[in-house]
């Protein structure tokens, strides 16, 4: 069975390593030649384009940055959908719009390629690890046909039902964790602005009702002033736009997400979109003059 692996970034690259650890034939594509090159040196070829990568593969993966990224490589010139074969099964390991999906698996349909969207769940240091949650909506028996590739890469493996499901349940858990983060910064500052000893606010929230991943996370990336990208600002305001654009053709009413977005909204437009997402604390220091850290 060969894999077609297309995009190698952060999540991407230590992703299809594992794979290729796995044991699987993997061909990759990127444009970036040392993402390529790393890949090569573990087992993986090289494919010489984007339509060389795709002919004859079994299985088509994508981990690519934004919605539009994905619909090129899967409907545009050179892609998916003119090159691969019948029959083949393409798995979309982006942060996608359901409606995208959709929309791509529509199109692919008439070609008899059948598509998964399979976002993942744990950072930079899970795909490395081969510890990330990969939640996958889509038939069963193209799932089932996967499987072990998913088990190559992935500790969490949820199939979550029809087409589009992963993809809801990964913006769904996003927003709450940015949510969750959002809060934990605000908390930090009150408590900084009041003058208890940041430690020992620490060590009360971790062992009380306010303990959350959000706020370990927060505190680890803040009291260091390390705003290094796990997972840029950037791209948690894509996924934050996408729930609301879920939320909104569903007719939900958000309350609080949308005021999260406002934050992100301010540490991009202070030229912090491609630090880490713990860095919207920034926003909350440059409003109250001080540092939490202090």
């Amino acid at each position: 069975m060969t894999i077609a692996y297309i995009g190698l970034g952060n999540m991407g690259g230590p992703m299809c390593r594992n794979i290729i650890k796995g044991g699987n034939d993997v061909v990759v594509f990127d444009l970036n030649p040392a993402a390529v090159q790393a890949c090569v040196e573990i087992g993986g070829k090289a494919g010489g384009s984007l339509a060389e990568t795709i002919q004859g593969a079994d299985i088509i993966m994508t981990s690519l940055p934004m919605p539009t990224d994905v619909e090129a490589v899967a409907l545009g010139e050179g892609g998916i959908l003119e090159n691969a074969k019948e029959g083949a099964i393409y798995v979309d390991l982006s942060t996608n719009s359901p409606t995208m999906v959709k929309k791509i698996a529509e199109a692919l349909e008439a070609k008899g390629v059948r598509m998964l969207d399979a976002p993942v769940s744990g950072g930079v240091a899970g795909a490395e690890k081969a510890s990330i949650a990969i939640m996958i909506g889509g038939d069963r028996q193209a799932f089932q046909s996967c499987l072990p590739v998913f088990e190559s890469f992935g500790k969490t493996i949820v199939h979550t039902g029809a087409l589009g499901t992963g993809s809801v349940a990964k913006l769904v858990n996003n927003m709450l964790a940015f949510c969750n983060m959002t809060a934990a910064a605000e908390a930090m500052m009150l408590g900084a602005a009041a003058g208890i000893d940041h430690d020992t606010l620490t060590e009360v929230i971790n062992n009380s009702s306010g303990a959350s991943f959000a706020y370990r996370t927060m505190n680890h990336k803040v009291t260091k002033g390390d705003w290094s990208p796990n997972f840029a600002v950037n791209l948690a305001n894509k996924d934050l736009r996408l729930a609301l654009e879920l939320a909104e053709q569903l007719d939900v009413p958000m309350t609080i997400a949308p005021q999260v977005k406002t934050v992100f909204h301010a540490a991009r437009s202070q030229g912090w979109g491609g630090d880490d997402v713990t860095a919207l604390m920034r926003v909350y220091e440059t409003l109250m003059k001080r540092s939490v850290r202090d």
